[in-house]
């Protein structure tokens, strides 16, 4: 019995020394400064990371959105030629516009992102 009573003691020890170290830090002034200067630190990198990724898959897609042009001009050619049907022309299609699609939304994203901030 005196190993848990000795436990339960450290245990309360530990939480009432954990209170009055939180207590402590949420009075410093300089603490409350620096975690507020984190914060806005983090924020401001958050906001310009994302901004970045934004351009880069919008970068990203408007280049293998234009391999797909290059596809839809071949397999148009070899549709003249009758060497193809209709529907490869048509995936070729799909997937130029889709993928361009996914380039400009993207940076029209970072475009209204920037409109908000000011």
């Amino acid at each position: 019995m005196s190993k848990l009573s000795t436990a339960r003691k450290f245990g309360v020890v530990a939480r009432v020394a954990t209170q009055m170290a939180t207590q402590s830090a949420k009075r410093s002034r300089t603490l409350g400064a620096a975690v507020s200067a984190l914060k806005a630190t983090a924020r401001s990198f958050g906001h310009v990371l994302h901004t970045l990724w934004l351009e880069v898959i919008g970068t990203l897609f408007l280049g293998m959105a234009g391999i797909g042009g290059v596809a839809l001009v071949r397999e148009y050619v070899k549709y003249q030629g009758h060497q193809v049907t209709a529907g490869r022309v048509a995936i070729a299609v799909l997937f130029t516009v889709t993928f361009a699609w996914f380039g400009v939304s993207s940076f029209w994203r970072v475009r209204q992102k920037g409109r908000r901030a000011r």
